[in-house]
Formats: structure tokens, C-alpha cells, sequence
């Protein structure tokens, strides 16, 4: 993965969904059988339809304070580095994005650090998806 070079399109588009804070606007960014993987769920989240939910629900976690700091890119797939404030908890993570031919996302993986941090993401998301 190189920092340099054009932004893929892919990336782009998601940093365009994350601004407007939209889930709508997954709908075309989404493959069907995308898969969802994140430190506060044990299991991989499968399809379309529960990766919309997780990441709809992290735009309302994250959102407000949700910056993206660093982002590296590859065939087909980039990382992205970013911050956020949880309560006042402070929050660093990345994003490992996966696309296809049809530039749409097939795998999206998210890491968070420190522990403290993660407790508090867990917590909060929890509220939210169950609403």
C-alpha cells in the first residue's frame, strides 16, 4: 500500500457518505454480499442489508467527531486511519476497505484501539442499533 496517488473512486464515494452522514447513500457503494467485520461484534456481519445498519449506526457514534487523519492505498483496497471523541473518550481506529470490479465495497473491517476506547464505541453502538 502506498500513501501516494490518486484517491480511488471508492474512497472518495465513502468519505461522501461519512460527510453527508447518509445511509442512503450506501446503497450504491455496498456489494450484496459485502461482509462486515468489527471489534465489537464477534462475528462477521454478512450482506448488504446488516452492514448498512452497523455502519449507519457508527455514522451517528462517530459522526460528530469522526476525522480522518491518514489513508493508504492498494489494489483494490485502502486503509484509513482516523479519530473521534466518545464522551470524552478519545478513539483512534482504522478502516481497511475492500472493493470489487464494479467499485463497490465487498469487505469493510474496522479496528479500534485503546481498550478503554472500544468499551466506550461498544457501548454506544449497542444504544444505537438497538433503537
Amino acid at each position: 500500500m502506498s500513501p501516494t496517488g490518486p484517491k480511488p473512486a471508492v474512497v472518495a464515494s465513502w468519505h461522501a457518505v461519512v460527510d453527508s452522514r447518509d445511509p442512503a447513500r450506501l446503497a450504491d457503494l455496498l456489494a450484496e454480499d459485502v461482509v462486515f467485520r468489527s471489534p465489537a461484534v464477534y462475528t462477521a456481519q454478512e450482506g448488504k442489508g446488516l452492514t448498512t445498519a452497523y455502519l449507519a449506526a457508527a455514522m451517528v457514534v462517530l459522526g460528530p467527531t469522526l476525522r480522518y487523519v491518514e489513508e493508504w492505498y492498494g489494489d483494490r483496497s485502502a486503509v484509513l486511519e482516523f479519530e473521534a471523541e466518545l464522551d470524552g473518550t478519545f478513539v483512534q481506529g482504522i478502516d481497511m476497505l475492500r472493493w470489487n470490479d464494479e467499485d463497490r465495497l465487498v469487505e469493510f473491517i474496522v479496528m479500534v484501539r485503546p481498550f478503554r476506547g472500544l468499551e466506550k464505541l461498544i457501548e454506544l453502538m449497542g444504544r444505537q442499533l438497538s433503537q
